[in-house]
């Protein structure tokens, strides 16, 4: 809650911690987890309880939003790191890049937890996804090192990849499951 309410302070406690991974287990999985059970639940309670059709559209939705998001984080990490050596000058760091990316990935995680649920408020989320921006100038600087230079830039192209690839991989996951059935 810290990333959102005050994401330069959030980002300094991040960055005290010592195991980078821990990022994987306490964090990303946990709210991907979330993420999952919440589209399950907003499908069911969309659907309707009867039937196996609904089970499935519910089990297919929650699927989709697992895969993209777990998909998405790894994709986006690894677009960010190779960003930070070839257009940055940085070392390749790829824990530091993913713990980046699991914590920036906050605003999503949040956004797909309530929109699951409350898929009426879709418009709305996707005007909110934006704030990510702000949790990734402040997290460029104080985690990422970035110099301030670069700082613009960075959050800007981070911010697209930590938006797009999740949503890309949602598209292909879907275009799949339609042609598959």
């Amino acid at each position: 809650m810290l990333l959102i309410s005050s994401p330069a302070k959030a980002w300094e406690e991040i960055r005290l911690e010592e195991d980078r991974r821990k990022v994987f287990t306490a964090f990303v999985y946990p709210m991907i987890g979330l993420c999952g059970l919440s589209v399950f639940i907003g499908s069911l309670l969309a659907k309707g309880w009867g039937g196996p059709e609904s089970f499935q559209y519910a089990m297919t939705q929650c699927c989709a939003v697992a895969v993209s998001l777990f998909g998405g984080y790894f994709l986006a990490a690894y677009l960010i790191n190779g960003l930070r050596v070839k257009m940055f000058m940085m070392d390749s760091d790829m824990p530091l890049t993913q713990q980046f990316a699991g914590y920036a990935l906050v605003v999503l995680f949040l956004l797909r937890i309530i929109i699951g649920i409350l898929p009426d408020f879709n418009i709305i989320g996707l005007l909110l996804q934006f704030y990510i921006v702000y949790v990734v100038w402040e997290g460029a600087s104080t985690l990422m090192e970035v110099e301030e230079k670069d700082r613009l830039r960075f959050t800007i192209i981070s911010s697209i990849l930590l938006i797009a690839c999740p949503m890309l991989i949602q598209m292909i996951f879907n275009q799949l499951t339609t042609v598959l059935n």
